[in-house]
């Protein structure tokens, strides 16, 4: 049961009627108290208070929903594939990974992309912007895991092992391609021969067999490679490096 007054704000729900207007931007309400909460995105004022981090929020609500992170809760799950959220708006990100939404359009090159961090990590290529810095040998990166894979040149660090040869590699990815050498795999195909490659790194090499490009220049002799193997081979004749020794006479 309601009063009257509580009655005339329910029936509301139903009939969609919105009397409270904004003075500033014409938004309508349909109670007064949604209008003094929008106000405050006017005047910029923010009384709820976290009480853990001192951050200060417009809205109950976004209060509510802040505290989450200190408690570590996560009311949001995602239907498809049972991950939890904090907030609704990381849910609904998530969900462009299941509906492949790409909504954000790299201006420059008109790559698309579900989140507009990724956009922004992916401007730097275009404006060369390295934030990320080595501090030990001060190189930089545009992109904080670069800079992690980075690190473990310096910490000799090698997290991820092969479980049959137990070699160990300090990146995933290239734990990923030395298994295909045990599986066999080789999902990079040349698209002029057919021929298959366990690596996109080899497939390009190959392609200078169709092309006939050789971007690999010999700066003391000029002549040009289309490998870096072929030029560094080609390298031993100026230095006079002789790596190779007979196991018979010890003759080089």
């Amino acid at each position: 049961m309601f009063t009257q007054k509580d009655l005339k704000r329910h029936v509301r729900i139903h009939t969609g009627g919105k009397p409270f207007k904004c003075e500033v931007c014409d938004k309508v309400f349909n109670r007064t108290e949604h209008v003094k909460e929008h106000m405050r995105s006017h005047t910029g004022e923010k009384p709820f208070k976290c009480e853990v981090c001192h951050k200060m929020f417009s809205r109950t609500g976004h209060l509510k929903q802040h505290m989450k992170i200190h408690t570590g809760e996560k009311a949001f799950k995602c239907e498809i594939c049972g991950k939890l959220f904090v907030q609704k708006g990381q849910l609904k990100e998530h969900m462009r990974i299941h509906i492949e939404e790409k909504p954000f359009k790299c201006a420059v090159c008109d790559k698309l992309f579900s989140r507009t961090g990724y956009l922004k990590q992916h401007m730097r290529i275009h404006t060369g912007e390295k934030p990320f810095k080595c501090e030990l040998c001060d190189e930089m990166f545009n992109h904080n895991g670069s800079l992690k894979m980075h690190m473990s040149n310096h910490t000799g660090v090698k997290p991820f092992k092969c479980e049959v040869c137990d070699k160990m590699f300090t990146r995933k990815g290239d734990l990923k391609r030395h298994t295909m050498i045990h599986t066999g795999e080789k999902p990079f195909k040349c698209e002029v021969c057919g021929k298959m490659f366990n690596h996109s790194g080899v497939l390009k090499q190959h392609m200078s067999i169709h092309t006939g490009e050789k971007p690999f220049k010999c700066e003391v002799c000029g002549k040009i490679f289309s490998r870096t193997g072929h030029l560094k081979q080609h390298m031993k004749i100026h230095t006079g490096e002789k790596p190779f020794k007979c196991e018979m006479c010890e003759v080089f």
